[in-house]
C-alpha cells in the first residue's frame, strides 16, 4: 500500500473555502482561507493546491493524480484513466448521484484545463459491489428499466475494499468467513462479504437508500414520498432535498446531523435520532446476516464508527442476539478488536483509509498504462 508523506483538504467550497495540509504527524504545513461568499472556482482552489504540491514535493514530480468517483454505473467497476469519452459518460450518470457526482467531477475538469499533460485516474464507489448477484441488485420493477440501468449499485465501495483488505493481511481467518462491515459517518451504509467479497450492502439505486444517514432518510417506504408529493405539493426538487440534505439525522432531531452535536445532549429529540440510527443498523444487519447465512465477525468504521464508542455500544447491544459481547475498556480505546472473549462473533474497529486505495489503484492503472509517459 502507498504511504502517505502528507494529507489535507480545501473544504466549505462554495461557502468559505478552507485550505489545510499536513505532515503525518499532523503538523500543519500550510494553510489558506478565502473570505465568505467570494467567488472562488474549483479552478482557482485547485491552481491554489497544484502550487503547493509542486513546492512541496520539490525534486519530486507530481506524475498523476486519483479521484474517488461515487458513480460508476452498470458498466465502469475498475479504475479508469481518465479521457474526454469517460468524463462525458460520468456525466451521464448524475442523476444517479445528483449531490455528488458533479463535485467529483468538477474537480478532474478543473485540473484537465490546467494540467492537461497529467494523467487522472477515476475509482468508483460502486467497483467493490460488482460482484453482487442478479438477485441482490434487482428491483421488482418490469424489465425494460432494469435494461436501463435502474437497479442496486451499493456504494462506499474504496472503503469495503480498503477494510477487506485489511482484515485479509492482519486477520485471515475472519476474512474468508462471513462478515458485515459498518461505514457510519455522515454518510451510512453496511456490507456483507464472504470471502471478502461484496454478497449485499444496505445503499441501492443511490446514496440515499438504507441507513440513516447525517441529513438522508435512508429506506423509506416509496408511498410516502407519493404522499408527499400529492398532499403537500412538492416537485421533484423539494423532495430532492428534503430526502437528501433536511433529513436523517438532522431532520429527527431537528439540531444537527453531525452525531457529535447529538451524543450527551439532553434533548428528547437528540436521543431519539440516536436511537433510530442504531435500530436501522441493528435492523439492516439482522437482513444481512441472513444474506450470509450467518456472522462471523463485525468491524465498525468510518467517522462515527472509529471515534463514537457510546454508538458502538449501542450497536453491539442489539447484535446480543447473534452472541456479541463487548469489552468495555476496548470499546473505550476504539482500536482493533473490542468484543470479550465470550463473544461468539469478533467485533473490530479499522480505520478505513479511501485515499490510500485511490492512490494505489492510480498507481496500478497507470503502471498498467500502454504508453510509457503514463507510468509514475
Amino acid at each position: 500500500m502507498p504511504v502517505a508523506v502528507s494529507h489535507g483538504q480545501i473544504e466549505s467550497i462554495g461557502d468559505a473555502p478552507h485550505f489545510i495540509a499536513q505532515d503525518r504527524a499532523g503538523r500543519t504545513l500550510a494553510e489558506h482561507r478565502w473570505p465568505a461568499g467570494g467567488a472562488e472556482t474549483h479552478e482557482t482552489l485547485l491552481a491554489h493546491l497544484l502550487d503547493w504540491v509542486d513546492g512541496h514535493l520539490g525534486a519530486d514530480a507530481l506524475v498523476a493524480v486519483g479521484h474517488r468517483v461515487v458513480h460508476g454505473g452498470a458498466s465502469l467497476h475498475r479504475p479508469a484513466r481518465v479521457t474526454d469519452a469517460l468524463l462525458d459518460a460520468l456525466a451521464r450518470l448524475t442523476p444517479l448521484a445528483p449531490l455528488h457526482q458533479p463535485h467529483n467531477l468538477a474537480p478532474i475538469r478543473a485540473i484537465a484545463a490546467r494540467r492537461p499533460g497529467l494523467p487522472q485516474v477515476a475509482c468508483f464507489d460502486t467497483g467493490f459491489h460488482h460482484s453482487l448477484a442478479p438477485v441482490a441488485t434487482r428491483f421488482a420493477l418490469p424489465r425494460r428499466y432494469e435494461a436501463e440501468g435502474v437497479r442496486r449499485y451499493g456504494f462506499h465501495g474504496l472503503s469495503y475494499e480498503y477494510i477487506a483488505r485489511r482484515l485479509r493481511e492482519e486477520h485471515p481467518a475472519l476474512a474468508a468467513g462471513r462478515v458485515i462491515v459498518a461505514h457510519l459517518g455522515n454518510g451510512a451504509s453496511l456490507c456483507a462479504m464472504r470471502d471478502g467479497r461484496s454478497v449485499d450492502t444496505t445503499m441501492g439505486f443511490t446514496a440515499l437508500d438504507g441507513l440513516v444517514m447525517g441529513t438522508r432518510c435512508g429506506n423509506i417506504d416509496p408511498g410516502a414520498v407519493l404522499y408527499l408529493q400529492q398532499h403537500y405539493g412538492l416537485d421533484a426538487d423539494a423532495v430532492e432535498r428534503l430526502l437528501y440534505q433536511d433529513s436523517g439525522l438532522l431532520g429527527v432531531s431537528g439540531i444537527s446531523g453531525d452525531m457529535r452535536q447529538l451524543i450527551g445532549r439532553r434533548e428528547t429529540t437528540a436521543k431519539e435520532a440516536i436511537e433510530l440510527f442504531v435500530y436501522r443498523i441493528a435492523r439492516e444487519t439482522g437482513a444481512l446476516v441472513a444474506s450470509l447465512g450467518g456472522l462471523d465477525g463485525f468491524v465498525f468504521t468510518a467517522g462515527i464508527g472509529e471515534h463514537a464508542p457510546a454508538v458502538r455500544g449501542l450497536v453491539v447491544a442489539r447484535l446480543a442476539w447473534l452472541g456479541a459481547t463487548l469489552d468495555p475498556c476496548a470499546n473505550t480505546r476504539g482500536q482493533g478488536r473490542i468484543s470479550d472473549a465470550a463473544s461468539r462473533i469478533e467485533v473490530h474497529v479499522i480505520p478505513t483509509d479511501e485515499e490510500a486505495m485511490i492512490a494505489r489503484h492510480t498507481f496500478e492503472t497507470l503502471d498498467a498504462a500502454p504508453d510509457a509517459e503514463a507510468r509514475p
